[in-house]
């Protein structure tokens, strides 16, 4: 164990998690027996990708979901209308891989046209994304986040286990082109693997249009190899970065965003921390996510799930959708415990639930 991340401890997390007896409320917005309501909707439209990256999935040897257990275009569709009409305003889709759907530019243009919808972003990995950025721009899509782990391409390579670098970069600068902004790019920071491409995308965030989110590793890898240990902090990041340029903190931008905001102090770019290990956000968390399969998941790591797929396929009205949507939003955790010894992981890995 070193000394950058605290141990685990037997502590039980700050706040009970609920009663779990309770009834949610049958009108108004989405909202959980905390007080939380849910302003965001993040759907995985498909759990294949083109990288196998080491926090999300094995090399080899992944179970893909059946295709015909996957959501349909016009059920996602449903859903999302559904959760529009509940108080959802921004809605993000992810993977998976979402370029890897056949019809991920009909979604787009579908989803544009509802109502209500006030941002439409995508997570990417960036391989495909040079050749559909002005596609996506078009069909109706605000920004995209782009997952980038290294700018050196063998750190890329180990990370990724893919030699697709010089495929990102281009999909970076064409997103930029066409407008899909503002672009984020998402680190996952993971000891003894890229600690040092923290101050290489310090540097990306200082001289070009892009907006860096380091992220702490969490336990959410399908090969259940996650070590507290491996966690480089948000304390030790801002460290690094503030050691070669002073810094200050953002504050008064939207506060159930998940990443903490700085700025250069000469003014020279900007970037974020999601520090969800050490300094968890959980109660102002407004997020919710549906699974590839149309699972609900209140929580990202939560150890249950909300089936709404067999109702979509039953022949149910959209208010026992509704019910289903409020009962799971209900019954959101407060917060996760993955700093004590009472956490248990999660089945499955990112790819299944969504970035």
């Amino acid at each position: 164990m070193t000394s950058h991340s605290p141990p685990p401890t037997d502590d039980p997390p700050a706040v009970p998690p609920g009663d779990a007896e309770s009834s949610p409320p049958t009108d108004g917005a989405l909202r959980d027996q905390f007080g939380r309501s849910v302003g965001s909707l993040r759907i995985s439209i498909t759990d294949r990708c083109d990288l196998r990256c080491v926090y999300c999935m094995p090399e080899t040897g992944t179970k893909w979901l059946p295709k015909m257990s996957m959501l349909r275009v016009e059920e996602y569709l449903r859903l999302v209308r559904i959760a529009v009409e509940l108080g959802v305003r921004k809605i993000r889709i992810t993977g998976g891989e979402p370029l890897l759907h056949p019809r991920l530019h009909e979604l787009i243009r579908s989803m544009r046209a509802i109502p209500g919808i006030r941002d439409l972003a995508m997570t990417t990995n960036g391989v495909a994304l040079a050749e559909n950025a002005a596609s996506l721009k078009a069909a109706g899509l605000d920004r995209v986040n782009v997952s980038l782990d290294s700018i050196e391409r063998s750190g890329f390579t180990a990370i990724t286990r893919r030699d697709r670098l010089p495929a990102v970069f281009r999909g970076l600068d064409a997103a930029a082109r066409v407008g899909l902004r503002p672009v984020k790019i998402n680190t996952v920071v993971i000891r003894n693997y890229n600690e040092a491409a923290v101050l290489d995308l310090a540097k990306l965030a200082r001289t070009r249009p892009y907006q860096v989110r380091f992220i702490e590793y969490m336990p959410l890898d399908a090969q259940r190899r996650w070590e507290l240990n491996k966690v480089v902090s948000a304390s030790e990041i801002r460290a690094r970065i503030s050691a070669h340029w002073p810094l200050e903190r953002i504050d008064g931008e939207d506060d159930r965003a998940p990443a903490q905001l700085y700025r250069f102090r000469d003014g020279a770019g900007t970037f974020g921390i999601i520090a969800s290990v050490t300094e968890p956000f959980c109660t102002s968390c407004d997020r919710i996510r549906i699974s590839a399969d149309g699972k609900i998941r209140s929580c990202l790591f939560a150890l249950e799930e909300t089936d709404l797929r067999h109702l979509l396929r039953s022949g149910a009205a959209d208010a026992e959708i509704e019910k289903l949507l409020r009962r799971a939003v209900w019954h959101k955790w407060e917060g996760h415990a993955i700093q004590t010894r009472r956490f248990v992981q999660p089945e499955g890995g990112m790819s299944y639930f969504g970035g």
